[in-house]
């Protein structure tokens, strides 16, 4: 099966999260019929290809999010138009999925590098944080290295945002709205509203690749009625974190400069950065032509620690979770070859040293 007629047997498949057991069961079918050894841990599917010591991990996503309205194409009967394939994952990252698929078909067929054994993961939940590559890990044991396969334009992205989530609580003192201006009444939505203006003047170091950090207010509420004076205003702040920004001092900083109670509601994303010496990003950068370039979208490398990572792979990723998904042909067959190419091509920096 050439790469354009797996990928769209792929996105035939609903795979929203949570529901990705037939595209499981599917990529289980076909590595086995190629010769690995699968195995399975809920919709996670991995197998891997030779036995050495050196250990790479080669991963990507099998699940997609909902499709969202303004589709003009069915989003689980991809078509091939003028070289585009519109589908739901087609892009995000069924591309990915496919390109990793053929790369193991053909170190089956002619073996791994010597020394080497390159772990192929098609896990599930990535759009949702689940039950997925996080949860994995620890069965693969360890790793050396890894290949995150995220829609880049085959650009290795060598550092990317993660994701801190705060949520702030203005605490003010009630009363009835006729009365606020003479007795202590404290509105705390007017309290959240001057913090709000202090978190869009917040500033962080910018990252080289990356550039600033920024807190971004996504959600206020606050007030029991129209006649009374609030006492309780909270709202989220989603602040987008580069390497360097240790979650726990920007949280301590941003409840410094404000008024109303700030805790930490998730900090799991981290942002991660591979440096450009290591053989993984030396690799992705021969088999790309291309140079380092940082990633502003969250993906599994977040749960890889401090394992030498490069997120990259076929399609844009301004597509991504769009209406009328799509990935071209040409940007498929090059994300095929890419990925055998840098596998072999990290295994040859190794043997450099």
């Amino acid at each position: 099966m050439k790469a354009a007629e797996l990928l769209q047997a792929l996105v035939a498949i609903p795979s929203v999260s949570g529901d990705e057991g037939r595209i499981a069961d599917t990529v289980s079918g076909w590595a086995e019929g190629w010769g690995a050894r699968v195995q399975r841990q809920g919709h996670n599917v991995w197998f891997s290809v030779g036995s050495g010591p050196r250990r790479l991990l080669v991963n990507s996503h099998l699940d997609t999010v909902k499709p969202c309205a303004g589709w003009t194409y069915e989003p689980h009967a991809p078509v091939w138009r003028e070289d585009r394939l519109y589908g739901l994952g087609s892009n995000d990252a069924k591309g990915c999925v496919t390109g990793m698929l053929l790369a193991a078909k053909t170190l089956l067929a002619e073996g791994a590098p010597a020394d080497a054994e390159i772990v192929f993961a098609f896990t599930a939940e990535e759009e949702t944080g689940g039950q997925g590559l996080g949860t994995l890990l620890p069965t693969l044991g360890p790793l050396d290295a890894a290949i995150v396969g995220e829609p880049t334009s085959l650009k290795p992205c060598t550092a990317q945002r993660g994701m801190l989530l705060l949520r702030c609580t203005a605490h003010g003192k009630s009363a009835h709205v006729a009365h606020a201006h003479t007795t202590e009444a404290v509105n705390a939505i007017h309290m959240a509203a001057t913090d709000i203006a202090v978190l869009a003047e917040l500033r962080f170091p910018p990252h080289p690749l990356l550039g600033e950090a920024r807190a971004q207010v996504t959600q206020v509420s606050g007030g029991l009625a129209r006649n009374q004076v609030p006492d309780r205003c909270e709202f989220f702040v989603d602040l987008r974190t580069t390497p360097g920004m240790e979650h726990g001092m920007v949280a301590r900083q941003v409840a410094g400069a404000l008024r109303s109670e700030v805790k930490v509601h998730s900090e799991r994303y981290l942002p991660k950065a591979t440096a450009s010496e290591q053989p993984i990003v030396r690799a992705a950068v021969a088999a790309s032509g291309q140079q380092p370039v940082g990633s502003s979208t969250a993906s599994d490398w977040a749960f890889l620690g401090d394992v030498p990572a490069v997120k990259v792979g076929p399609g844009d990723t301004l597509r991504s979770h769009l209406a009328d998904e799509y990935i071209t042909r040409a940007e498929l067959e090059a994300g095929a070859a890419f990925y055998t190419r840098m596998v072999r091509g990290y295994f040859e920096e190794l043997a450099r040293g």
